[in-house]
């Protein structure tokens, strides 16, 4: 027997959505697997900050390695699945085709999904490359490239054949990291891996490389869905969005020259710290601009938009506090310390995960035409998840913080130091473990409600219920 969808359901569920169904699935699935793999090798890496013997009798998770492989995982698992399978999907609707060559996603989903994993397998083995951001051995790398074309092929099929010529914001930060991330993989491999530079140029090409990650790739995929969902949800238009071009090629402009601010007091030209001060002042602009047209989202409601408006708030910090550090006052007492991880805490997980699940929780109940399974589940997620990483940034800050207090004086032996920030590591493993239960809710959650077992449930139309003229014509 057939169920017909309820008038509100078929108002939100698109040809595009049944169309991309089982692809888009399959890459918020694999995501979610590397969440809960990234989360648990964080757990171990912070409780070795504390506890040095903590699983010392497995040379494949020493701190080191853990690190690496929860990164790893982080970065090319959760992120890139889930990413991916977003921008796909906004692409798609604001396209008004439905998407071509999903064959090739899948295909290009599988086996980006079997290079992660030998990448780990080869870094638990010691067969890294200790570059930030590029930990993989450099023999999956090209799997990773041939395995994006794939998956990244839809997408730009979507966007070459949209049948809207008018394009929205959302489209632009999709299709730019859909071309950008190749270039900067391709790119990174050659400098640093198969003909290498020598000198201090390898460390600036591992900074910009590590911050192209950011600037070109992570970043425009999470800002895609908040430029979509947020006029969506609300029903009223971005109210600066003329100003939005703008902080779009500001971001790609600017951005990746703000990597020198990981190199300063490092051995390179003093001016390469100077333009990142300069280009961190720049992308300021972009947060104004990213605050001024979605500051709306402080007027909705919902469970998107819950994590949106926390994603957005760290997003926009997050790049205010970068700019703050990189200023050689700053960084004399915060480099090398803590502070850093607690900065990546907050862009990482407060922003990026976070804004990825804003658009997972708009975009399920479209794919599948069913509500959540969980309300309940909904909330934990949201709230422990947001506990976890205000306490991870606001903990590893204060360690970070006393330790270049200590570093400073140059009286305090490294072991002293350690211990008399324990306080705040010990904090900040318990905030793992609280991301890592969160997300444990998140993949219970996703997977009861993809079941097949389930039927719609015209009864619960409360995630439909968004107004359907903001779709393509916020332009």
């Amino acid at each position: 027997m057939i169920i017909a969808p309820t008038n509100a359901v078929s108002a939100e569920v698109s040809p595009v959505d049944v169309h991309a169904r089982g692809a888009l699935l399959l890459l918020l699935a694999s995501s979610l697997g590397w969440l809960v793999l990234s989360g648990i090798l964080a757990l171990i890496a912070a409780i070795q900050l504390h506890s040095p013997a903590f699983l010392q009798d497995l040379p494949w998770l020493t701190h080191g390695r853990a690190e690496a492989l929860r990164e790893t995982a982080f970065i090319y698992g959760w992120a890139a699945n889930a990413g991916l399978g977003i921008g796909l999907w906004l692409v798609g609707r604001l396209g008004g085709n439905l998407l071509r060559a999903l064959n090739w996603t899948v295909t290009g989903t599988v086996f980006w999904n079997l290079g992660v994993l030998a990448g780990l397998v080869g870094i638990a083995l010691g067969d890294m490359t200790s570059l930030p951001m590029l930990q993989l051995p450099r023999y999956v790398q090209p799997l990773l490239v041939v395995a994006y074309a794939a998956i990244a092929l839809s997408g730009v099929l979507a966007w070459s054949g949209r049948r809207v010529d008018s394009t929205y914001a959302s489209q632009w930060y999709v299709v730019a990291a859909l071309f950008l991330f190749p270039w900067l993989l391709t790119a990174g491999q050659m400098v640093m891996l198969w003909a290498p530079m020598r000198g201090t140029l390898q460390a600036i090409a591992a900074a910009w490389y590590a911050q192209g990650i950011w600037s070109f790739w992570l970043a425009p995929l999470a800002l895609a869905g908040a430029y979509y969902i947020v006029p969506k949800v609300t029903g009223r238009l971005l109210p600066s969005y003329e100003f939005a071009p703008l902080a779009f090629w500001v971001l790609l402009m600017a951005g990746g020259w703000t990597a020198g601010r990981a190199l300063v007091g490092g051995p390179v030209p003093a001016w390469i710290s100077t333009v990142a001060i300069v280009a961190g002042m720049l992308v300021l602009f972009h947060h104004m601009v990213l605050g001024l047209n979605l500051r709306v989202v402080l007027g909705g409601t919902g469970n998107a938009l819950s994590f949106i408006r926390f994603g957005l708030a760290a997003y926009i910090l997050s790049g205010v506090l970068n700019a703050i550090v990189s200023f050689r006052v700053v960084a004399e007492r915060l480099h090398f310390t803590f502070a850093g991880s607690a900065l990546d805490q907050l862009a990482y997980q407060g922003a990026i995960s976070t804004l990825f699940f804003g658009s997972i929780y708009y975009m399920l109940p479209r794919l599948t035409g069913r509500t959540w399974s969980s309300g309940a589940l909904i909330v934990g997620h949201r709230v422990l998840f947001i506990a976890g990483v205000v306490g991870a940034v606001v903990s590893l800050t204060v360690a970070g913080w006393l330790q270049g207090g200590y570093l400073l004086d140059g009286k305090t032996p490294v072991a002293d130091i350690l211990g008399n920030i324990r306080g705040p590591l010990l904090i900040a493993t318990a905030s793992q473990l609280v991301m890592l239960a969160a997300n444990l809710l998140l993949v219970v959650n996703f997977f009861q409600s993809v079941c097949p077992c389930r039927t719609a449930d015209a009864s619960s139309p409360g995630p439909f219920r968004q107004p359907s003229a903001v779709e393509a014509t916020a332009t």
